[in-house]
């Protein structure tokens, strides 16, 4: 099987070393160097409709980069789009759901299965109700988190509450719930507006047995202070 290997304290690369004829794949422009026993493609992983699910629900690349030895082994560097750490993650025994834009590359026997879910449940609900990417398959999957990577994890009977800003990926096995703030009481309406007035944005909440990888930033409130000016 490809060896990931997470080079570097801060912005790391991932380093991949493929033996002769194994392969991999990863979000596009990931790639940053190959030695020349590798060859590079530009493929729709799973056909245009799963291609498309994945541009549309997920902000992710039409087109995947997928890298193979043909010639021999051979080692490659990859790169997350935004800055932050990397974290590389067993699939198998246990499948995780991925975060918008927190892919970056797997092993080629590792599924990425974009599921929707019912809006109204989670705007009413308090459950569920967004586009999300589920593994399946087993290998070895990469991903990445805006800052630093941490990983949480849940315990029966002690449920923990996120930032959905902060969550990289999550072990599908937990039950979660989306909501607006982390108070359960106070009906949709008292939600919303106790959301607003405290700064508080979307939140999921975990309960069960499982692992949870959380990132340091949040990209949304980053890019809205620099769009202020205060990163002038």
């Amino acid at each position: 099987m490809p060896a990931f290997t997470v080079t570097g304290d801060v912005d790391p690369f991932l380093h991949v070393t493929l033996r002769h004829g194994e392969k991999i794949y990863c979000e596009s422009n990931a790639m940053v160097m190959m030695e020349s026993n590798l060859e590079l493609k530009g493929k729709m992983s799973g056909g245009l409709g799963a291609a498309l699910m994945r541009t549309f629900a997920n902000g992710e690349s039409f087109f995947q980069q997928h890298i193979e030895a043909t010639k021999g082994e051979g080692d490659c560097l990859l790169s997350p789009t935004l800055p932050g750490a990397m974290q590389v993650m067993d699939i198998g025994a246990r499948q995780y759901m991925i975060s918008d834009g927190a892919f970056v590359a797997a092993t080629s026997d590792v599924n990425l299965n974009v599921r929707t879910q019912n809006i109204g449940n989670a705007l009413f609900g308090q459950s569920g109700g967004f586009f999300i990417t589920e593994t399946s398959g087993r290998g070895q999957l990469v991903v990445s988190g805006f800052g630093s990577i941490s990983e949480l994890q849940v315990e029966a009977g002690k449920d923990i509450v996120i930032d959905n800003a902060h969550v990289v990926c999550w072990d599908s096995a937990l039950r979660y719930e989306i909501s607006v703030t982390t108070n359960q009481k106070s009906g949709f309406i008292g939600n919303l507006v106790n959301s607003v007035t405290s700064g508080e944005g979307m939140v999921l909440r975990f309960s069960g047995s499982g692992k949870v990888v959380v990132c340091s930033r949040n990209r949304e409130a980053f890019v809205a202070w620099l769009s202020k000016g205060r990163g002038q």
